[in-house]
Formats: structure tokens, C-alpha cells, sequence
């Protein structure tokens, strides 16, 4: 018997969504990737328990776009019966973004105060980190932030938990992200380490990359807008056609990360499962 995932999250990231009519960098209609990963989502009929959107949701900061995002976003959610976790991102706007995704009264919105957030999902603690800066491409955390952290920390949960930050705290061998990382990911580490945190989602880089930080793994899931080339010619940089998002699974004692291409393509084969599955099974058998 294969093994059977208990809580299966969807990490969309980088959505880059701008008004009606307009293409990102004049070339992508992120509106459509992302409708169509919906579509995707939806027809797949497996059971999904969150969808977390980690940032860069908008490309400009826009109210319009955001609106744009939650009408195509939460009809979704809820035929799926799946919770949503928005995070900031450096291309969003703090006080747009809460006002038209969090429904904050336009009045009572700090744009100095981070969007920090925590959520259970079936046992599972989500925790949100806000790693922007306004004005700013880089990532940091305030102390603040950090003490709120370990204060969340210190109960473990249920089920671990997942921490959830736009800006990967990890150096990068591409210069423009390394230079556009979370710039105090040791402060992060000295929180995290030897806490029930299981896994670190992030996304920022254009480019599907793991690693990882206080022992503790980091995923690093693929752009809905477009992806950046990590092996472009010496002094070049560039981005490609093409986008993605991740599945996340606990399966038992384990939490796993897995890229999902969705840029149209067409099929090798589309077979029954349970065929697929006899005939390996036949095949291990073999060769036992």
C-alpha cells in the first residue's frame, strides 16, 4: 500500500497580478497563469486543505489588482474547502494589501507595521513572516518580529509547523537574488533552531531551489509569472516563459515539497492510475 498524504497545502507565489489590460513587463498575462492553475486545481478533484499565496500577489500594489486576485482566488478556496494564507511581498503595498485581502478598514492600516499572521490548518501552525521593507527588494526582519517568532515557538504544535516569509534566507549563486535576499536570515536561524518548525516556503527568486537553514528545510517554490534563468551566459541575466507552483504533503513523519510545472505542454501519456501502479508493482516484484 502507497503511502497517503494527511494535509496537502498549495504554495502560489509570485503572482505578479496588475489591472485588467495590462501584460507584466508587456509580455505575460499573469491574470491567465494563475486562472489557469486554479482550473488546474479544480479539475485535479484531490482533497486540498490550503492554499498559500507567499507574496508578490500584485505587481504594482494596486487595489484593483488585489481585487483581481481575491475574485479569482477565493471561489476556488472555497469549492475546494481549502483555507487561504496570503503573505506580503516586495511588489505589494501593506495598506492595499490588507484593506482588500485581509477586509482591515482603510483607516486602521499602519503601512509601518508588518502583516505578521498565524494559522492552524488541521494541526498544522502556519506562521506568515512579513520580510518586506517598504520602498525597498531586499528582505528583512525586524526584532519585533523575531521575538513575536519565538514567542509563537515555544508551544510546539500538533502537527510542526510551517513557516511562510517572501525572501529566502539563503544565499544565492545568481547575483541579482543573492543580492535580493533576506539580509538577517542568521538572526531567523538563531529563532527557528530546534523549534517544531518543519519546513520554511518561500518564493522572490523566479526559480525552483531548495536548501537549508538551522537544519530546517527551505523551498524555495516556482513563479506563476515567469521564470528567472540561473544559468544565463557569464554577465547576463534573463527570464523565460514558463510557470509553476508547489504541493506540499505531510506523509507521516514527513513534509515534502514537490514543483509542479503548469506552463501548457503537451502529454506523453495519460493513463488509468491503478494501471500505472499494478505494473510497478509487478515490476518490484520482479525483481525481488
Amino acid at each position: 500500500m502507497s503511502a497517503r498524504s494527511e494535509l496537502t497545502i498549495v504554495q502560489l507565489t509570485d503572482t505578479h497580478l496588475r489591472p485588467a489590460g495590462e501584460l507584466l513587463r508587456g509580455a505575460v498575462d499573469t491574470h491567465a497563469n494563475l486562472t489557469r492553475v486554479l482550473t488546474l486545481l479544480r479539475e485535479a478533484g484531490r482533497p486540498i486543505d490550503a492554499l498559500v499565496l507567499s507574496g508578490d500577489l500584485t505587481d504594482d500594489g494596486s487595489p484593483e489588482a488585489y481585487r483581481r486576485l481575491r475574485e479569482a482566488v477565493e471561489p476556488v478556496a472555497a469549492e475546494l474547502d481549502a483555507q487561504i494564507v496570503y503573505a506580503m511581498g516586495n511588489h505589494d503595498e501593506r495598506v492595499a494589501f490588507a484593506v482588500e485581502l485581509l477586509d482591515r478598514e482603510p483607516g486602521t492600516v499602519d503601512p509601518d507595521q508588518p502583516h505578521d499572521q498565524h494559522t492552524e490548518i488541521d494541526g498544522l501552525r502556519v506562521i506568515t513572516l512579513d520580510s518586506t521593507t517598504p520602498h525597498r527588494h531586499d528582505g528583512y526582519l525586524e526584532p519585533e518580529q523575531l521575538v513575536w517568532l519565538a514567542a509563537q515557538l515555544r508551544e510546539p504544535a500538533p502537527r510542526g509547523t510551517l513557516l511562510i516569509l517572501h525572501h529566502p534566507p539563503l544565499p544565492s549563486s545568481v547575483p541579482a537574488t543573492d543580492l535580493l535576499k533576506l539580509d538577517n536570515a542568521d538572526e531567523l536561524a538563531a529563532v527557528v533552531a530546534g523549534t517544531d518548525v518543519r519546513m520554511i516556503l518561500c518564493g522572490h527568486n523566479h526559480l525552483t531551489a531548495a536548501a537549508a537553514l538551522a537544519g530546517i528545510p527551505v523551498w524555495i517554490g516556482p513563479a506563476l509569472a515567469y521564470r528567472l534563468d540561473p544559468m544565463a551566459p557569464v554577465g547576463r541575466q534573463r527570464g523565460f516563459s514558463g510557470f509553476g507552483y508547489s504541493r506540499v504533503d505531510l506523509v507521516g513523519e514527513t513534509i515534502l515539497a514537490t514543483a509542479i510545472e503548469a506552463t501548457p505542454a503537451e502529454a506523453v501519456y495519460d493513463r488509468a492510475e491503478d494501471e500505472i501502479l499494478d505494473q510497478i508493482v509487478a515490476h518490484v516484484a520482479q525483481a525481488r
